[in-house]
């Protein structure tokens, strides 16, 4: 496995081009399973989860190829092949979604039960619950997910659940109603930029979708789907990554293809603590000097804080003046990253779903483990402006959603290296994937 060593305190300055966005390109990649021909997708980043899933829909009968240029074309050459099984879905939790397309275009699916960052407990159940309503038989076997459908019959379906609504959970059963008999009703949709992507891809497809981006779906089933070309949406969670590697070196970082839209909530925050986040064409640029404001937060659903963005923003927060809460109403047990933050030197109380920071003089570099995809560009950011060396461990984690980011990270005046780590070390989860 690899590790990061940063040699922090250097400014950030220049400009960053976005990668597609990964939580986009996982639903829209299983969605080719619904159509005839080939599929064709535009900026999808070279990712672990990028690569796990192509290799997963080979399983499945679709066939991927991959240019260099981030271009994917996915054709289905075998729809006998139903069983996504649990040696790849137990690498990440995107997996799920290529449950709503198999069973609507095959009517059979055999899915085993995710795995994923270990941030807490995500059940499916209202996955399930969508799908029944759709007219699914669905039950367990050995740790599978099997469902079955001779037809699918559109329904009104309410997916809200205690933390909001599942985005994943949407994708699914949007995926299953496109080719269902009737008109369906998603009330409690979940609202992200990458739901209304995967929209706007089966839409060009020649579904019949209403409502991407609001919590009524609407969607008329058709008879079939057509392979068409995609563009994926620019990663939203890495542009707030590296909106805050700015304010924390206090650099000035220009990222010309930000969707300012979709981070108005994350715009709204760097600005309470003192970052300038100005538009610049269509992207934006994010700059900071001197000591930070404090701020409370609370992660909510889109268009909410969003929970891939606590981790960096807690880091952040490490470096302001006076006391700032983070509440995580999302996963409230996503805060295994304070241990490492403290080893840091950070000043940081948990109280339940609740992180208290008081801000510091500094961080000090320190080897620091990371135990999931976002943690990980939490401890990358802290090291960025700490003294001496950090060396951040397990960065497999972030290779699954950020593409070549020690290589963006240079190119904007950050010391940082990647190098093997030791013989012999071997974290407890390395087995187990990521995806939010």
């Amino acid at each position: 496995m690899d590790k990061f060593i940063i040699e922090g305190q250097a400014r950030l300055e220049g400009k960053v081009v976005l990668s597609g966005a990964k939580n986009a390109a996982l639903p829209i990649l299983a969605g080719a399973i619904l159509a005839e021909g080939t599929t064709t997708l535009h900026g999808a980043a070279d990712l672990a989860d990028i690569r796990a899933m192509c290799e997963l829909m080979g399983d499945l009968g679709v066939e991927t190829i991959r240019r260099d240029d981030g271009t994917i074309n996915a054709t289905v050459t075998d729809d006998s092949q139903s069983h996504a099984r649990y040696e790849r879905v137990r690498k990440m939790r995107g997996s799920i979604c290529v449950l709503g397309p198999l069973l609507a275009r095959r009517g059979y699916a055999r899915v085993g039960m995710p795995g994923g960052c270990v941030i807490g407990s995500r059940p499916v159940d209202l996955h399930l619950r969508g799908l029944r309503a759709l007219g699914a038989e669905i039950h367990l076997d050995g740790g599978d997910i099997v469902a079955r459908a001779k037809k699918l019959t559109g329904a009104t379906i309410f997916l809200g659940g205690p933390f909001g609504s599942t985005v994943l959970g949407t994708a699914n059963v949007i995926s299953a109603a496109v080719l269902a008999h009737g008109t369906t009703v998603i009330e409690s949709a979940a609202c992200e930029p990458e739901i209304e992507d995967l929209i706007d891809m089966l839409n060009a497809m020649g579904a019949k979708i209403q409502g991407g981006g609001t919590p009524r779906v609407s969607i008329e089933g058709v008879a079939k789907l057509t392979g068409v070309e995609h563009t994926i949406i620019p990663d939203r969670i890495e542009a707030g990554t590296f909106m805050m590697a700015a304010a924390i070196t206090n650099g000035e970082v220009t990222i010309p293809n930000a969707r300012v839209d979709h981070l108005l909530a994350v715009v709204d925050k760097l600005r309470d603590i003192g970052v300038q986040v100005e538009k610049s064409g269509p992207g934006l640029v994010v700059a900071s000097a001197g000591r930070l404001s404090p701020v409370d937060v609370t992660t909510q659903p889109y268009p909410g804080f969003p929970t891939d963005l606590q981790a960096q923003l807690l880091a952040l927060l490490c470096l302001a003046d006076g006391n700032s809460a983070i509440t995580e109403k999302i996963f409230p047990d996503r805060f295994m990253h304070v241990a490492e933050l403290l080893r840091m030197g950070a000043n940081i109380r948990k109280e339940g779903p609740t992180a208290i920071v008081t801000g510091v003089g500094q961080l000090i570099g320190a080897p620091v483990m990371a135990s999931d995809l976002r943690a990980s560009a939490g401890l990358v950011l802290a090291g960025l402006v700490a003294t001496g060396q950090t060396e951040v461990r397990r960065v497999y984690h972030i290779d699954r959603g950020y593409e070549q980011i020690e290589q963006k990270l240079r190119q904007l005046g950050a010391n940082i290296t990647r190098e093997k780590e030791e013989q012999g070390f071997r974290s407890q989860d390395s087995a187990v994937g990521s995806q939010e």
